[in-house]
Protein backbone atom coordinates (compact mmCIF):
# COMPACT_ATOMS: atom_id res chain seq x y z
CA UNK A 1 0.00 0.00 0.00
CA UNK A 2 2.79 2.22 0.12
CA UNK A 3 3.24 3.20 -3.71
CA UNK A 4 -0.73 3.87 -3.53
CA UNK A 5 -0.26 6.01 -0.73
CA UNK A 6 2.61 8.18 -2.48
CA UNK A 7 0.47 8.16 -4.98
CA UNK A 8 -2.32 10.16 -3.25
CA UNK A 9 0.55 12.32 -1.36
CA UNK A 10 1.83 13.37 -4.47
CA UNK A 11 -1.86 14.19 -5.77
CA UNK A 12 -2.92 16.59 -3.04
CA UNK A 13 0.17 18.13 -2.98
CA UNK A 14 2.46 15.74 -0.73
CA UNK A 15 0.14 16.33 2.92
CA UNK A 16 -2.09 14.18 4.85
CA UNK A 17 -5.04 14.65 5.60
CA UNK A 18 -5.82 16.15 8.68
CA UNK A 19 -6.60 13.62 11.34
CA UNK A 20 -10.69 14.34 12.60
CA UNK A 21 -11.20 15.88 16.11
CA UNK A 22 -13.34 14.15 18.29
CA UNK A 23 -14.60 17.32 19.73
CA UNK A 24 -16.40 18.59 17.17
CA UNK A 25 -19.24 16.21 16.79
CA UNK A 26 -19.41 16.70 20.96
CA UNK A 27 -20.17 20.26 20.43
CA UNK A 28 -23.61 21.50 20.23
CA UNK A 29 -24.98 23.35 16.95
CA UNK A 30 -24.29 26.72 17.92
CA UNK A 31 -20.90 26.37 18.92
CA UNK A 32 -20.34 24.91 15.79
CA UNK A 33 -21.47 27.81 13.51
CA UNK A 34 -19.80 30.08 15.62
CA UNK A 35 -16.29 28.33 15.57
CA UNK A 36 -16.90 28.07 11.92
CA UNK A 37 -17.67 31.83 11.45
CA UNK A 38 -14.57 32.82 13.68
CA UNK A 39 -12.31 30.38 11.46
CA UNK A 40 -10.31 32.46 8.06
CA UNK A 41 -11.38 30.89 5.25
CA UNK A 42 -8.62 28.60 3.55
CA UNK A 43 -6.85 29.53 0.51
CA UNK A 44 -7.13 27.72 -2.57
CA UNK A 45 -4.30 25.09 -3.19
CA UNK A 46 -2.11 24.99 -6.16
CA UNK A 47 -1.97 21.73 -7.37
CA UNK A 48 2.14 21.74 -8.74
CA UNK A 49 3.02 21.26 -12.31
CA UNK A 50 5.57 18.51 -10.88
CA UNK A 51 5.49 16.25 -7.63
CA UNK A 52 7.58 18.31 -5.05
CA UNK A 53 9.28 17.17 -1.51
CA UNK A 54 6.60 17.29 1.16
CA UNK A 55 5.65 20.34 3.28
CA UNK A 56 5.93 20.87 6.43
CA UNK A 57 2.43 19.79 8.65
CA UNK A 58 1.91 22.81 9.80
CA UNK A 59 2.60 24.85 6.27
CA UNK A 60 0.48 22.42 4.33
CA UNK A 61 -2.80 23.34 2.73
CA UNK A 62 -5.93 21.09 3.60
CA UNK A 63 -6.20 18.27 0.66
CA UNK A 64 -8.21 19.31 -2.41
CA UNK A 65 -11.70 17.78 -2.68
CA UNK A 66 -11.62 15.02 -5.16
CA UNK A 67 -14.71 15.45 -7.73
CA UNK A 68 -16.55 12.31 -6.27
CA UNK A 69 -15.97 12.46 -2.45
CA UNK A 70 -15.55 8.52 -0.86
CA UNK A 71 -18.26 7.83 1.74
CA UNK A 72 -17.35 8.74 5.34
CA UNK A 73 -15.99 5.54 7.08
CA UNK A 74 -17.07 4.49 10.96
CA UNK A 75 -13.77 4.17 13.48
CA UNK A 76 -12.64 0.91 12.98
CA UNK A 77 -14.49 0.43 9.77
CA UNK A 78 -11.65 -1.53 7.37
CA UNK A 79 -10.33 0.23 4.58
CA UNK A 80 -12.24 0.79 1.01
CA UNK A 81 -10.58 -1.77 -1.69
CA UNK A 82 -8.13 0.48 -4.12
CA UNK A 83 -10.31 1.70 -7.07
CA UNK A 84 -7.47 -0.37 -8.95
CA UNK A 85 -9.41 -3.31 -8.00
CA UNK A 86 -12.59 -2.09 -9.39
CA UNK A 87 -12.34 -4.13 -12.61
CA UNK A 88 -11.66 -7.24 -10.91
CA UNK A 89 -14.65 -6.80 -8.34
CA UNK A 90 -17.11 -6.26 -10.69
CA UNK A 91 -16.02 -9.33 -12.57
CA UNK A 92 -17.06 -11.50 -9.48
CA UNK A 93 -20.58 -12.33 -9.87
CA UNK A 94 -21.70 -14.18 -6.88
CA UNK A 95 -20.52 -13.99 -3.50
CA UNK A 96 -18.63 -16.90 -3.20
CA UNK A 97 -15.73 -15.92 -5.91
CA UNK A 98 -15.77 -12.16 -4.81
CA UNK A 99 -12.40 -11.02 -2.73
CA UNK A 100 -12.17 -8.49 -0.41
CA UNK A 101 -8.49 -6.55 0.28
CA UNK A 102 -8.35 -7.41 3.74
CA UNK A 103 -8.74 -10.27 3.77
CA UNK A 104 -6.42 -11.19 1.01
CA UNK A 105 -8.28 -14.22 -0.67
CA UNK A 106 -7.59 -14.81 -3.88
CA UNK A 107 -10.39 -14.23 -6.80
CA UNK A 108 -11.50 -17.64 -8.07
CA UNK A 109 -11.68 -18.84 -11.50
CA UNK A 110 -15.39 -18.00 -13.28
CA UNK A 111 -17.12 -21.02 -13.91
CA UNK A 112 -18.73 -21.76 -16.90
CA UNK A 113 -22.80 -21.53 -16.84
CA UNK A 114 -24.17 -25.22 -16.86
CA UNK A 115 -25.78 -26.48 -20.02
CA UNK A 116 -29.48 -26.21 -19.84
CA UNK A 117 -31.49 -29.41 -21.17
CA UNK A 118 -33.48 -28.57 -24.06
CA UNK A 119 -37.30 -28.77 -23.27
CA UNK A 120 -39.97 -29.44 -26.56
CA UNK A 121 -41.99 -26.86 -27.33
CA UNK A 122 -45.67 -28.10 -26.73
CA UNK A 123 -46.35 -29.64 -23.36
CA UNK A 124 -47.70 -33.50 -23.69
CA UNK A 125 -50.59 -33.18 -21.03
CA UNK A 126 -52.39 -29.83 -20.04
CA UNK A 127 -52.58 -28.19 -16.68
CA UNK A 128 -54.76 -30.03 -14.49
CA UNK A 129 -56.60 -26.99 -13.23
CA UNK A 130 -56.82 -25.06 -17.34
CA UNK A 131 -61.43 -25.78 -18.66
CA UNK A 132 -61.25 -28.59 -21.27
CA UNK A 133 -61.97 -26.94 -23.75
CA UNK A 134 -64.02 -29.70 -26.78
CA UNK A 135 -62.31 -29.99 -29.73
CA UNK A 136 -64.95 -28.49 -32.00
CA UNK A 137 -64.92 -25.06 -29.48
CA UNK A 138 -60.78 -25.55 -30.00
CA UNK A 139 -61.44 -25.90 -34.04
CA UNK A 140 -63.91 -22.53 -34.04
CA UNK A 141 -61.47 -20.51 -31.53
CA UNK A 142 -58.69 -21.09 -34.19
CA UNK A 143 -60.52 -20.43 -37.56
CA UNK A 144 -61.60 -17.48 -35.75
CA UNK A 145 -59.37 -15.48 -38.04
CA UNK A 146 -60.47 -16.86 -40.65
CA UNK A 147 -64.29 -17.16 -40.57
CA UNK A 148 -64.04 -13.25 -39.53
CA UNK A 149 -62.27 -12.05 -42.06
CA UNK A 150 -64.51 -13.99 -44.61
CA UNK A 151 -67.57 -13.05 -42.63
CA UNK A 152 -66.45 -8.96 -42.70
CA UNK A 153 -66.09 -9.50 -46.49
CA UNK A 154 -69.42 -10.76 -47.11
CA UNK A 155 -71.28 -8.52 -44.65
CA UNK A 156 -69.67 -5.49 -47.06
CA UNK A 157 -71.32 -7.23 -49.70
CA UNK A 158 -74.57 -8.72 -48.97
CA UNK A 159 -76.54 -5.48 -47.73
CA UNK A 160 -80.34 -7.00 -48.12
CA UNK A 161 -79.79 -6.36 -51.95
CA UNK A 162 -80.82 -8.65 -54.45
CA UNK A 163 -78.37 -11.34 -56.26
CA UNK A 164 -77.57 -9.60 -59.19
CA UNK A 165 -74.51 -10.36 -61.82
CA UNK A 166 -72.41 -7.75 -60.26
CA UNK A 167 -72.38 -9.08 -56.73
CA UNK A 168 -71.59 -12.27 -57.77
CA UNK A 169 -68.49 -11.53 -59.19
CA UNK A 170 -68.35 -9.74 -55.92
CA UNK A 171 -68.81 -13.11 -53.89
CA UNK A 172 -66.44 -14.89 -56.09
CA UNK A 173 -64.02 -12.59 -55.77
CA UNK A 174 -63.94 -13.08 -51.89
CA UNK A 175 -63.89 -16.51 -51.93
CA UNK A 176 -60.81 -16.70 -54.15
CA UNK A 177 -58.71 -13.91 -51.64
CA UNK A 178 -59.81 -15.64 -48.62
CA UNK A 179 -58.10 -19.28 -50.66
CA UNK A 180 -60.72 -21.24 -51.10
CA UNK A 181 -59.95 -22.03 -54.58
CA UNK A 182 -61.62 -21.05 -57.87
CA UNK A 183 -63.33 -24.34 -58.15
CA UNK A 184 -65.09 -23.99 -54.94
CA UNK A 185 -65.79 -20.20 -55.41
CA UNK A 186 -67.38 -21.18 -58.48
CA UNK A 187 -69.51 -24.05 -57.07
CA UNK A 188 -70.67 -21.45 -54.18
CA UNK A 189 -71.84 -18.79 -56.34
CA UNK A 190 -73.44 -21.37 -58.94
CA UNK A 191 -75.28 -22.67 -55.73
CA UNK A 192 -76.52 -19.45 -54.83
CA UNK A 193 -77.72 -18.06 -58.21
CA UNK A 194 -79.76 -21.37 -58.86
CA UNK A 195 -82.65 -20.67 -56.43
CA UNK A 196 -82.19 -17.15 -55.55
CA UNK A 197 -80.70 -14.70 -58.33
CA UNK A 198 -82.57 -11.35 -58.44
CA UNK A 199 -83.73 -11.77 -54.98
CA UNK A 200 -82.89 -10.49 -51.73
CA UNK A 201 -80.22 -11.97 -50.00
CA UNK A 202 -78.33 -12.02 -46.42
CA UNK A 203 -74.96 -13.04 -45.81
CA UNK A 204 -76.44 -15.22 -43.20
CA UNK A 205 -78.09 -17.37 -46.49
CA UNK A 206 -74.71 -16.58 -48.07
CA UNK A 207 -72.46 -18.55 -45.03
CA UNK A 208 -75.21 -21.31 -45.29
CA UNK A 209 -74.50 -21.82 -48.77
CA UNK A 210 -70.61 -21.71 -48.31
CA UNK A 211 -70.58 -24.32 -45.48
CA UNK A 212 -72.79 -26.87 -47.55
CA UNK A 213 -70.41 -26.38 -50.41
CA UNK A 214 -67.06 -26.57 -48.50
CA UNK A 215 -68.34 -29.79 -46.58
CA UNK A 216 -69.32 -31.43 -49.63
CA UNK A 217 -65.76 -30.72 -50.53
CA UNK A 218 -63.62 -31.84 -48.02
CA UNK A 219 -66.25 -35.09 -46.93
CA UNK A 220 -64.65 -37.23 -49.44
CA UNK A 221 -61.23 -36.95 -48.23
CA UNK A 222 -61.65 -36.79 -44.76
CA UNK A 223 -60.08 -40.04 -43.39
CA UNK A 224 -58.12 -41.17 -40.19
CA UNK A 225 -55.04 -42.21 -40.08
CA UNK A 226 -55.47 -45.87 -39.98
CA UNK A 227 -52.77 -48.53 -38.16
CA UNK A 228 -54.48 -51.69 -39.02
CA UNK A 229 -51.93 -54.03 -38.83
CA UNK A 230 -51.44 -55.40 -41.88
CA UNK A 231 -47.28 -54.76 -41.76
CA UNK A 232 -45.78 -54.98 -38.76
CA UNK A 233 -44.15 -52.62 -37.84
CA UNK A 234 -46.39 -49.83 -39.80
CA UNK A 235 -44.13 -47.49 -41.52
CA UNK A 236 -45.00 -43.83 -41.42
CA UNK A 237 -42.57 -41.37 -43.42
CA UNK A 238 -43.26 -37.41 -42.28
CA UNK A 239 -41.96 -35.14 -44.64
CA UNK A 240 -42.57 -31.61 -45.73
CA UNK A 241 -40.62 -27.89 -45.23
CA UNK A 242 -39.24 -25.95 -42.73
CA UNK A 243 -41.02 -25.21 -39.77
CA UNK A 244 -44.32 -26.74 -40.70
CA UNK A 245 -44.42 -28.87 -37.61
CA UNK A 246 -42.81 -32.05 -38.81
CA UNK A 247 -41.45 -33.12 -35.58
CA UNK A 248 -44.38 -32.11 -33.11
CA UNK A 249 -46.84 -33.77 -35.03
CA UNK A 250 -45.18 -36.72 -35.06
CA UNK A 251 -45.18 -36.68 -30.87
CA UNK A 252 -48.41 -36.26 -30.97
CA UNK A 253 -49.42 -38.89 -33.67
CA UNK A 254 -47.36 -41.31 -31.86
CA UNK A 255 -49.04 -40.54 -28.05
CA UNK A 256 -52.18 -41.15 -29.62
CA UNK A 257 -51.17 -44.64 -30.77
CA UNK A 258 -49.46 -45.37 -27.51
CA UNK A 259 -53.11 -44.00 -25.98
CA UNK A 260 -54.61 -46.71 -28.38
CA UNK A 261 -52.07 -49.62 -26.84
CA UNK A 262 -49.92 -49.47 -29.93
CA UNK A 263 -45.84 -49.92 -29.32
CA UNK A 264 -44.17 -46.84 -31.07
CA UNK A 265 -40.79 -46.48 -32.48
CA UNK A 266 -39.09 -43.31 -33.53
CA UNK A 267 -36.59 -42.46 -35.97
CA UNK A 268 -34.71 -38.61 -35.62
CA UNK A 269 -34.21 -38.43 -39.23
CA UNK A 270 -33.75 -34.87 -39.14
CA UNK A 271 -29.74 -35.06 -38.62
CA UNK A 272 -29.20 -31.13 -39.37
CA UNK A 273 -31.15 -30.08 -36.55
CA UNK A 274 -29.65 -30.60 -33.29
CA UNK A 275 -32.76 -29.39 -31.78
CA UNK A 276 -35.08 -31.21 -33.33
CA UNK A 277 -33.64 -34.47 -32.32
CA UNK A 278 -33.20 -33.50 -29.16
CA UNK A 279 -37.35 -32.62 -29.23
CA UNK A 280 -37.49 -35.91 -30.04
CA UNK A 281 -35.98 -37.51 -27.85
CA UNK A 282 -37.70 -35.94 -24.79
CA UNK A 283 -40.76 -36.82 -26.35
CA UNK A 284 -40.02 -40.27 -27.02
CA UNK A 285 -38.84 -40.61 -22.88
CA UNK A 286 -42.28 -38.89 -22.33
CA UNK A 287 -44.38 -41.54 -23.99
CA UNK A 288 -42.37 -44.36 -23.49
CA UNK A 289 -41.12 -44.98 -26.99
CA UNK A 290 -37.56 -45.63 -28.46
CA UNK A 291 -36.05 -43.49 -30.38
CA UNK A 292 -33.40 -44.01 -32.96
CA UNK A 293 -30.83 -41.01 -32.99
CA UNK A 294 -27.28 -40.75 -34.71
CA UNK A 295 -24.95 -37.91 -34.35
CA UNK A 296 -25.98 -34.64 -36.49
CA UNK A 297 -24.81 -34.50 -39.73
CA UNK A 298 -25.07 -38.13 -40.25
CA UNK A 299 -26.68 -40.09 -42.94
CA UNK A 300 -30.13 -40.08 -42.49
CA UNK A 301 -31.20 -42.79 -44.96
CA UNK A 302 -28.64 -44.98 -42.81
CA UNK A 303 -30.37 -44.05 -39.55
CA UNK A 304 -33.90 -45.03 -41.21
CA UNK A 305 -32.62 -48.12 -42.15
CA UNK A 306 -31.66 -49.28 -38.86
CA UNK A 307 -34.76 -47.43 -37.20
CA UNK A 308 -36.89 -50.46 -39.39
CA UNK A 309 -34.43 -52.76 -37.86
CA UNK A 310 -34.94 -51.84 -34.59
CA UNK A 311 -38.83 -51.71 -34.85
CA UNK A 312 -38.56 -55.22 -36.40
CA UNK A 313 -36.85 -56.34 -33.96
CA UNK A 314 -39.08 -55.11 -31.25
CA UNK A 315 -42.05 -56.51 -32.68
CA UNK A 316 -43.16 -52.51 -32.78
CA UNK A 317 -46.02 -52.00 -34.59
CA UNK A 318 -45.12 -48.37 -35.77
CA UNK A 319 -42.11 -47.08 -37.54
CA UNK A 320 -42.42 -43.44 -37.53
CA UNK A 321 -39.68 -41.72 -39.46
CA UNK A 322 -38.64 -37.88 -39.19
CA UNK A 323 -37.11 -35.96 -42.31
CA UNK A 324 -35.29 -33.06 -42.42
CA UNK A 325 -37.31 -29.98 -43.58
CA UNK A 326 -36.55 -29.58 -47.26
CA UNK A 327 -38.06 -26.88 -49.71
CA UNK A 328 -39.84 -28.11 -52.46
CA UNK A 329 -37.40 -26.47 -55.34
CA UNK A 330 -34.28 -27.72 -53.86
CA UNK A 331 -33.11 -30.85 -56.36
CA UNK A 332 -30.77 -32.34 -54.09
CA UNK A 333 -32.38 -32.63 -50.78
CA UNK A 334 -35.28 -34.12 -52.70
CA UNK A 335 -32.98 -36.45 -53.98
CA UNK A 336 -32.08 -37.43 -50.85
CA UNK A 337 -35.86 -38.08 -49.38
CA UNK A 338 -35.76 -40.11 -52.71
CA UNK A 339 -32.40 -41.87 -51.70
CA UNK A 340 -34.29 -42.59 -47.94
CA UNK A 341 -37.34 -44.13 -49.60
CA UNK A 342 -35.23 -46.50 -51.60
CA UNK A 343 -32.79 -47.88 -48.57
CA UNK A 344 -36.58 -47.73 -46.53
CA UNK A 345 -37.69 -50.94 -49.60
CA UNK A 346 -34.59 -52.87 -49.24
CA UNK A 347 -35.60 -53.82 -46.32
CA UNK A 348 -39.17 -53.88 -46.53
CA UNK A 349 -40.37 -53.57 -50.12
CA UNK A 350 -43.99 -52.32 -49.53
CA UNK A 351 -42.49 -49.87 -47.10
CA UNK A 352 -43.06 -46.26 -46.23
CA UNK A 353 -46.62 -47.74 -45.76
CA UNK A 354 -47.76 -43.88 -45.35
CA UNK A 355 -46.03 -40.99 -46.47
CA UNK A 356 -47.26 -37.85 -44.72
CA UNK A 357 -47.01 -34.36 -45.88
CA UNK A 358 -47.08 -31.80 -43.01
CA UNK A 359 -48.68 -28.14 -44.71
CA UNK A 360 -48.83 -25.09 -42.57
CA UNK A 361 -51.45 -23.02 -43.15
CA UNK A 362 -49.79 -19.84 -42.79
CA UNK A 363 -48.40 -20.67 -45.97
CA UNK A 364 -51.56 -19.99 -48.30
CA UNK A 365 -50.81 -20.60 -51.93
CA UNK A 366 -47.62 -21.95 -51.62
CA UNK A 367 -48.40 -24.98 -49.70
CA UNK A 368 -50.66 -26.02 -53.00
CA UNK A 369 -47.15 -26.32 -55.02
CA UNK A 370 -45.57 -28.12 -51.69
CA UNK A 371 -48.38 -30.95 -52.25
CA UNK A 372 -47.53 -31.28 -56.05
CA UNK A 373 -43.86 -31.83 -55.69
CA UNK A 374 -43.57 -33.97 -52.51
CA UNK A 375 -46.68 -36.06 -54.07
CA UNK A 376 -44.37 -37.04 -56.89
CA UNK A 377 -40.85 -37.29 -55.40
CA UNK A 378 -42.32 -39.35 -52.37
CA UNK A 379 -45.41 -40.24 -53.23
CA UNK A 380 -47.43 -38.82 -50.41
CA UNK A 381 -50.49 -40.70 -49.34
CA UNK A 382 -51.83 -37.87 -46.85
CA UNK A 383 -52.00 -34.18 -45.51
CA UNK A 384 -51.64 -33.20 -41.93
CA UNK A 385 -52.63 -29.47 -42.11
CA UNK A 386 -51.25 -27.47 -38.81
CA UNK A 387 -51.10 -23.78 -37.69
CA UNK A 388 -54.88 -22.95 -38.57
CA UNK A 389 -55.14 -21.35 -35.49
CA UNK A 390 -52.36 -18.93 -36.26
CA UNK A 391 -53.60 -17.68 -39.76
CA UNK A 392 -56.83 -16.15 -41.88
CA UNK A 393 -56.22 -18.15 -44.73
CA UNK A 394 -57.36 -21.45 -43.45
CA UNK A 395 -59.55 -21.98 -46.50
CA UNK A 396 -56.56 -23.12 -48.57
CA UNK A 397 -57.34 -26.98 -46.97
CA UNK A 398 -60.20 -26.40 -49.09
CA UNK A 399 -58.68 -25.51 -52.23
CA UNK A 400 -55.93 -28.18 -51.59
CA UNK A 401 -59.10 -30.88 -51.51
CA UNK A 402 -60.65 -30.05 -54.51
CA UNK A 403 -57.72 -30.18 -56.48
CA UNK A 404 -55.71 -32.97 -55.16
CA UNK A 405 -58.06 -35.25 -53.87
CA UNK A 406 -55.18 -36.16 -51.58
CA UNK A 407 -57.04 -37.48 -48.13
CA UNK A 408 -56.60 -35.17 -44.74
CA UNK A 409 -55.74 -37.73 -41.68
CA UNK A 410 -55.65 -34.65 -39.26
CA UNK A 411 -55.64 -31.03 -38.37
CA UNK A 412 -53.76 -28.95 -35.57
CA UNK A 413 -54.91 -25.69 -33.91
CA UNK A 414 -52.32 -26.06 -31.57
CA UNK A 415 -49.69 -26.84 -29.58
CA UNK A 416 -51.28 -29.71 -27.18
CA UNK A 417 -51.23 -33.36 -28.09
CA UNK A 418 -55.14 -33.04 -28.14
CA UNK A 419 -54.65 -29.90 -30.52
CA UNK A 420 -54.23 -32.34 -33.46
CA UNK A 421 -57.54 -34.52 -34.20
CA UNK A 422 -58.63 -36.16 -37.27
CA UNK A 423 -60.34 -33.91 -39.74
CA UNK A 424 -64.16 -33.95 -39.59
CA UNK A 425 -65.52 -31.83 -42.70
CA UNK A 426 -68.75 -31.07 -41.52
CA UNK A 427 -67.26 -29.10 -37.81
CA UNK A 428 -64.45 -27.44 -40.39
CA UNK A 429 -66.92 -26.39 -42.50
CA UNK A 430 -69.20 -24.78 -39.34
CA UNK A 431 -66.24 -23.46 -37.87
CA UNK A 432 -64.83 -21.28 -40.82
CA UNK A 433 -68.42 -20.37 -42.28
CA UNK A 434 -69.73 -19.18 -38.41
CA UNK A 435 -70.87 -21.97 -36.08
CA UNK A 436 -73.78 -19.40 -34.59
CA UNK A 437 -75.76 -19.56 -37.85
CA UNK A 438 -74.75 -22.96 -39.60
CA UNK A 439 -76.39 -25.70 -36.68
CA UNK A 440 -78.13 -27.56 -39.41
CA UNK A 441 -76.42 -26.56 -42.50
CA UNK A 442 -73.34 -28.93 -42.57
Amino acid sequence: MSEKQGFFKRLFGGAKPEPEKPDVEEKPADEQAADTAAQPEPAAPVEPAEPAAPLAEEQAPPPAEPDEPPAPQEPGEPPLPPVEDLPARLEAVTPEVAATEDAGEPLAEPQPEPEREPQPAPEPVPAEDEPKQSWFGRLTSGLSRSSNALKDNLVSIVTKRKLDDAMLEDLEDVLIAADLGVETAMRITDALAAGRFDKEISDTEVRAVLAEEVARTLEPVAQPLVIDGKHKPHVVLVVGVNGTGKTTTIAKLAAQFRDDGKSVVLAAGDTFRAAAVEQLKIWGGRIGAPVVAREIGADAAGLAFDALDKAQAENADVLMIDTAGRLQNKADLMAELEKIIRVIRKKDETAPHTVLLTLDATTGQNAMQQVEIFRNVAGVTGLVMTKLDGTARGGILVAIAARHGLPVHAIGVGEGVDDLQPFDPKEFARAIAGSDTLQGAA
